[in-house]
């Protein structure tokens, strides 16, 4: 059977620069199925899941439906959700948990302080082990039923991090996909080793370029640049590296990447499309996502 995974195995499709955008992420818990569009097609009331995504537009903050790994029977709903909010800037990344009754309550809540990195004392501190989300929303893409339901109940069982189904985390052709907090992380490809692996590293405080897709908090220009010094120096710590220029113009950013050791390095990123065309999710007509290339790796 032929999908959208295979084939961009078989075009050996980058991973890089390929995470969804977020600094912060909102995950709420509801149980149950999800269909494609989880904010509006699952137990959560469709208005309320609606306003969320609204309130969320343009805070840099992220909306997504978590479960716990393993059947969804259509059951009642649960008397308490717990919320996740993860934001994931380097040096300023943080996990903050509660839960609530009504995810009604959420509204309440200051986004754009919350996409700006400030918490405000919401909830309490994860102190835990990592948290792995592996997109397994087949209704979006049957490749991430059919390879991110076993990774979800294989790391489950493991018991190398806190684990759970996640409703959507883009890039559906490099299923299983997995986001990692507290990092923000992205990850795709993965085996049960490699996700076990990656789990593993981020507990020590690592990242795992291999696998990488990038990290949330920066654009694909970002984690292009972020990528192409972690390949050039074998960096893997994950706070050691930060961006702190970007200039765009005519589909060239230069990015300029900060070791916290002082080394800078100038990456100069074109925007380019992919060839040949390829169906970006299974169902879908082939076409030309946009890739990032880097052209250059400078010292400063």
């Amino acid at each position: 059977m032929s999908t959208c995974t295979t084939l961009s195995r078989e075009l050996t499709e980058p991973l890089a620069a390929t995470a969804a955008t977020a600094a912060t992420w909102l995950l709420v818990e509801q149980a149950g199925p999800w269909g494609a569009k989880a904010l509006t097609e699952s137990h959560l009331d469709p208005e309320l899941g609606s306003a969320l995504d609204r309130a969320a537009a343009g805070t840099g903050v992220r909306v997504a439906l978590i479960r716990r790994p393993g059947r969804h029977a259509d059951a009642p709903p649960a008397p308490r959700h717990q919320v996740i909010v993860a934001h994931t800037r380097p040096g300023a990344s943080w996990v903050r948990r509660l839960t609530v009754a009504d995810p009604a309550e959420l509204l309440g809540l200051d986004l754009a302080a919350l996409g700006a990195g400030d918490h405000g004392g919401l909830g309490a501190e994860h102190r835990g082990d990592p948290i792995a989300l592996v997109c397994t929303n087949g209704r979006r893409d049957r490749c991430c039923a059919l390879l991110g339901r076993p990774l979800a109940a294989e790391l489950a069982g493991a018991g190398l991090g806190e684990v759970w189904e996640v409703t959507h985390l883009g890039g559906h052709r490099f299923s299983p996909t997995m986001l990692v907090l507290p990092f923000g992380y992205a990850y795709g490809r993965l085996s049960g080793a490699a996700a076990k692996e990656v789990l593993t590293a981020t507990a020590g405080g690592l990242t795992v370029p291999e696998f990488s897709r990038g990290r949330s908090c920066w654009d694909r220009p970002g984690q292009a640049a972020e990528q192409a010094v972690r390949e050039l120096t074998g960096e893997t710590g994950a706070e050691e590296l930060t961006l702190v220029q970007r200039v765009d113009g005519d589909g060239r950013w230069d990015v300029e990447v900060a070791h916290r050791d002082g080394r800078r390095w100038r990456v100069a990123v074109t925007a380019g499309a992919s060839e040949p065309p390829r169906p970006e999710s299974c169902g879908k007509a082939p076409g030309r996502p946009v890739r990032m290339d880097v052209v250059a790796v400078d010292p400063l």
